[in-house]
């Protein structure tokens, strides 16, 4: 007992001082790990068991999803899929007031739900759009907005990244049914910042686009768009389906995409190919890396038995399933405005996925929930990568787009609460899919 709470000391008091001094989040972890590793065995003990955890941490084949998404990806945003969508977007979204936001949203929507990133969709549609609404006479400030509070749907709108991993550390939940899951509370999302959208432009009385478009115009929009958007049909579809495994569909999605972009759109050279897989290699070397240490942080806790000392620590404090999961709410909000959400997802799975089974929550909804909290975190600073991004992006000052951004703040919390406390907002696909009982 007393080792392991001077393990828990050592990692409580090493990790935020890393922190503090800036070291990256990957290091911080892998160090303070090995440190109260350290305090409670023997050195070749400690490191046997460091690299013993690493490798099993990486040790997955679902994992293999990961890297081949992230190159999709990475091909998808040098390949010119960006614009041919806001012109689809423009279609969906054209008539309404303030179309151009409204366009701004259905594009990050449909963009980042391909590419699996929040912060390559507030670039390629924010750098797309911002030179557009700036031209009809939009503030820059709420066009940053609108592009920043939009940009995370596509990390809860398959297929994403973030929902494999945590499949990885819940201890296997369907990866096809966390997919499933993950549209209905990614499309509610971009609706509520619509419908922030759509107020805002009616009181500033941003315009609708009058622009008539034919039907041969629209159909031409549409079949240009439609390569693009027939990835998610496949790849969703073909996992769904049970024809290939998420891994394989990751895998598909690399050839699909390099081809659509390499000889369909010509937007992709050979020469660039060293350039692309340098870039998804540094990317998923950064991700693999941190699911290996926090691996090690994982068995530190358990050894310690922090999760269980926090699940008492919440449950003391009230019975009630609504005020111990507005508790874990606010604690993953608080959480998502100062880390990464790759290692925030490795380390609060295990200590709060206890608490939400002891309550009744499916692992799937859990998933559902934690992944959205975090990714608020992502345009809220002073971590928010996707927040800088869209400013970046839009060549504005924060100060600026937060005062903008708040209403919208507003209407994402709302659909969060709806994410928390309405289970079949999450289940209704799994279920009608036959994924769930």
């Amino acid at each position: 007992m007393e080792l392991a709470l001077q393990t828990g000391l050592t990692l409580l008091a090493v990790f935020p001082v890393l922190l503090l001094i800036g070291i990256p989040i990957s290091v911080t972890i892998g160090i303070s790990s090995v440190v109260s590793i350290l305090s409670a065995l023997p050195w070749e003990n400690a490191v046997f068991t460091a690299s013993q955890r690493i490798f099993t941490g990486i040790n997955s084949f679902s994992l293999l999803a990961i890297p081949f998404f992230v190159l999709a990806g990475i091909i998808m945003n040098n390949g010119g899929i960006a614009i041919r969508l806001v012109n689809f977007a423009t279609l969906l979204s054209g008539k309404l007031p303030g179309s151009l936001a409204h366009t701004n949203v259905v594009g990050n929507m449909l963009f980042g739900s391909i590419s699996g990133s929040g912060t390559a969709a507030a670039a390629a549609i924010g750098g797309t759009m911002a030179p557009l609404q700036e031209e009809a006479g939009y503030n820059t400030d709420y066009s940053a907005a609108v592009n920043i509070a939009s940009a995370p749907t596509g990390l809860l709108i398959p297929p994403s990244n973030s929902l494999i991993i945590y499949s990885l550390v819940s201890g296997g939940t369907s990866v096809a049914a966390l997919f499933m899951a993950g549209y209905i509370p990614g499309i509610l999302w971009g609706l509520g910042v619509m419908v922030v959208a759509f107020f805002i432009a009616k009181k500033q009385g941003y315009k609708t686009n009058n622009e008539k478009i034919t039907f041969a115009q629209g159909l031409k929009v549409f079949l240009d768009a439609l390569p693009s958007l027939s990835l998610i049909v496949i790849i969703i579809g073909g996992i769904i389906g049970g024809i290939f495994t998420a891994t394989e569909g990751a895998a598909i999605a690399v050839v699909y995409s390099l081809l659509l972009a390499m000889f369909l759109y010509k937007s992709i050279k050979i020469k660039d190919l060293p350039r692309i897989l340098l870039e998804s290699i540094n990317m998923t070397a950064m991700i693999v890396f941190l699911i290996g240490v926090s691996s090690i942080m994982s068995w530190v806790l358990a050894f310690t038995n922090v999760p269980t000392y926090i699940t008492e620590l919440i449950l003391g404090v009230s019975n009630n399933p609504i005020v111990i999961l507005l508790i874990m709410n606010i604690l993953l909000l608080i959480v998502g405005t100062f880390m990464d959400l790759t290692p925030a997802i490795l380390i609060f799975t295990p200590i709060f996925l206890p608490i939400a089974q002891n309550l009744g929550m499916d692992t799937i909804q859990f998933g559902i929930m934690l992944v959205f909290n975090l990714c608020i975190g992502t345009i809220t600073p002073p971590v928010g990568n996707t927040l800088f991004v869209g400013c970046r992006v839009a060549k504005t000052k924060i100060e600026g787009v937060i005062k903008n951004i708040l209403p919208f703040y507003v209407s994402i919390f709302v659909v969060l609460m709806l994410v928390t406390f309405v289970p079949q907002i999450s289940l209704f696909l799994p279920k009608v899919m036959g994924m769930i009982e």
